[in-house]
């Protein structure tokens, strides 16, 4: 048997968690569709909406801005970060300046060149296109839920939780199989 699966949970409940998952793999298509509506719009700009992330996340952290400070806002591995800050720094878009004289700690620093492209990419005719279909109050109503969903999400570990999350001990009348 499978760790975390099953036992047996009422018709309703099985409903329940079908829409859950449902629900999980729509974000999961809708994130990777955005991604590329986006991507498509920052090559103009010779940019990918991963770099533009990192400048947005420099132009907010100001003095704080660090290889892993990025990192740990991005979720991704120091290596990965400082791999694409030497790129963004030789494309003129950041420059990376040494906390001091022989330390291996960098600030990160926007140039000109990064601050106009923050300016020009502020806003998406992509996003916004696909978006219109809502209405304001859907769109806050969206945005509120997004936001409570990430709030619970921030409390977990993967590292140290996926079995206590997962786990059919931790509530069991709650646990459904999706396999036939």
């Amino acid at each position: 048997m499978l760790m975390g699966l099953p036992r047996e949970v009422g018709v309703e409940e099985q409903k329940l968690f079908e829409l859950n998952l449902l629900i999980w793999l729509q974000i999961a298509d809708l994130n990777h569709k955005m991604h590329q509506v986006r991507n498509k719009e920052l090559s103009k700009h010779g940019i990918t909406s991963r770099q533009m992330h990192i400048l947005r996340l420099i132009e907010a952290l100001g003095e704080k801005a660090g290889i892993s400070v990025i990192a740990k806002a991005t979720e991704r591995n120091l290596d990965e970060v400082s791999r694409q800050a030497v790129g963004m720094e030789k494309d003129g878009l950041i420059k990376r300046i040494r906390v001091k004289p022989k330390s291996r700690l960098l600030k990160l620093e926007l140039t000109d060149k990064g601050r106009e492209l923050l300016k020009v990419s502020r806003f998406s005719d992509g996003i916004n296109e696909v978006s219109s279909i809502l209405t304001e109050k859907e769109l806050k109503q969206l945005h509120a839920a997004l936001d409570r969903l990430l709030t619970k999400l921030k409390q977990y570990d993967p590292a140290t939780d996926t079995d206590r999350i997962f786990s059919s001990e931790r509530h069991p009348e709650k646990m459904v199989s999706f396999l036939p």
